[in-house]
């Protein structure tokens, strides 16, 4: 097979290492406050529309809300966790193979951790919804669907649980 070193292989391997570990700090942070925004209108909009017939319903359904903000915060100490990873390197080892490879850890860690809490953020606010429009309805089927809700919560954990891990790759060359 022939290569030329236009290809998409060759690209990649020319970006900094540094460019990776940004862009994925910031997708951990801004995918993850997107999914909490998204989850926090689906749910937010569903709640006053539910409290016009039920207004008892207001103030222990914010729960939803609540549990859409953590997906945010996930995000915020994840990107906290792979800034600290973040070190210095000669310019000479720039492009060694264990800077490359704790770029893309970095990079992998925060598309990994984004994505998850983008997931995770519609499914607690789709199910926050459903526990909105079905408590002013039926005020016994709170806790049963508050507890659906915790299990959608936790979507977001694993993304952070394994992003953690895969960071723990992030070794950078030493100074030397």
């Amino acid at each position: 097979m022939v290569t030329s070193s236009s290809s998409w292989s060759q690209a990649l391997v020319q970006i900094s290492p540094y460019t990776f570990s940004a862009i994925g700090i910031a997708i951990s942070i801004g995918v993850s406050v997107l999914g909490a925004a998204w989850g926090i209108y689906i749910t937010g909009s569903s709640l006053i529309g539910a409290a016009i017939k039920a207004p008892r319903i207001t103030s222990k359904n914010l729960i939803s809300v609540i549990f859409c903000e953590a997906v945010a915060i996930y995000g915020v100490i994840v990107a906290i966790i792979l800034q600290t990873k973040l070190e210095s390197v000669p310019s000479s080892k720039m492009y060694d193979a264990e800077s490359l490879r704790a770029g893309y850890a970095i990079f992998a860690s925060g598309i990994i951790v984004g994505f998850a809490n983008l997931v995770c953020g519609l499914c607690v606010g789709i199910i926050g919804s459903s526990c909105a429009l079905s408590d002013a309805q039926n005020s016994s089927l709170f806790v049963k669907i508050l507890v659906i809700e915790i299990f959608g919560s936790a979507l977001g954990l694993f993304g952070v649980i394994v992003g953690i891990i895969m960071s723990a790759q992030a070794t950078w060359p030493s100074k030397v």
